[in-house]
């Protein structure tokens, strides 16, 4: 059986693909690095590097364990730290963000969560504007942030993701696609069509509502909208349409609005985010949290399939 420490400096090897930058990172030496690999090796049974005087490469049985132990490493990772902010009874105040009915719906579960399991940490809610995502964040207004995917920001930590939907597309109830079973993003090229305005970065906005059809059709976009609410009622108006997550037809229902699932638009997750460089025990204990209420979501959809 392997030990940690030699999963650990297997996976970073693989990574690096050198020795001394492996001891160094690991901070052990090189030698260390190499008598690790072997006892590997040895255990397994097979050779998992080939190295040379010039270069270090995996070979495929090698490639193939780094990348099964990758994740699971990662998780016993996310277990302990957990475990040590738990025991280290993460208390004082967290300031939550959200934004939208929907993740105040989900900052709400993770209150609930934190009661059983961080009952000494004190969460404070914030919303935070649709149109501007992740600025409370970076000035330090809230410490965690629930926000839909993806962010990808080398000053941020995407944590654990709290929930998961399908997207429908809002119209007027009167529309012509108001009774299909089902919509496609080629079928919206003639529309108006709606989307937040926002400071957020151009590749989560093409992710919420691409502008570009996959026959490579152009989207004709409508005024800029600050929220749901106003995007639900031009669309009630006959103005336009509007990709959204199914969770809105939930929380801004209208009678003068359908709500059409899209077939072929990726689901949409939402997920706790944070400042990597403030990381403390409390956000690792509300992650852990957003952990227990994200294994929650995960039976309620397969309940609902």
């Amino acid at each position: 059986m392997l030990e940690l420490r030699e999963i650990e400096c297997l996976i970073t090897l693989g990574e690096q693909l050198h020795f001394g930058r492996t001891g160094r990172k690991l901070r052990i030496s090189q030698s260390r690095v190499s008598r690790m690999l072997q006892d590997a090796e040895q255990k397994i049974g097979g050779q998992l590097f080939d190295r040379t005087s010039r270069e270090v490469r995996m070979t495929a049985l090698g490639k193939l364990l780094i990348d099964r132990l990758r994740p699971l490493y990662g998780e016993l990772n996310d277990v302990y730290a957990d475990a040590v902010a738990l025991s280290r009874g993460a208390t004082g105040t967290t300031r939550l963000g959200f934004t939208g009915a929907a993740g105040g719906g989900y900052a709400a579960r993770l209150i609930r969560a934190a009661r059983t399991y961080a009952p000494e940490c004190h969460v404070v809610l914030r919303e935070v504007p649709c149109g501007d995502l992740l600025g409370p964040l970076r000035r330090d207004e809230v410490d965690l942030l629930v926000a839909r995917l993806p962010v990808i920001e080398a000053d941020l930590t995407v944590g654990p993701v709290l929930g998961t939907e399908l997207r429908v597309l809002a119209v007027a109830l009167d529309h012509p696609l108001a009774n299909r079973s089902f919509v496609r993003i080629e079928d919206i090229a003639d529309e108006t069509v709606f989307r937040l305005a926002s400071t957020a970065p151009d590749y989560w906005q093409d992710h919420q509502v691409p502008l570009v059809t996959p026959a490579g059709r152009t989207l004709r976009l409508g005024q800029e909208v600050q929220t749901c609410q106003e995007i639900l009622c031009l669309t009630a108006a006959g103005q336009g349409v509007a990709p959204l997550a199914k969770s809105v037809a939930r929380y801004y229902a209208q009678p003068d609005v359908a709500f059409v699932p899209i077939q072929d638009l990726p689901a949409t997750s939402v997920a706790l985010i944070w400042r990597t460089a403030e990381e403390n025990a409390r956000i690792r204990a509300l992650a852990y949290c957003g952990r227990q209420i994200g294994g929650e979501q995960d039976v309620l959809e397969r309940m609902s399939a």
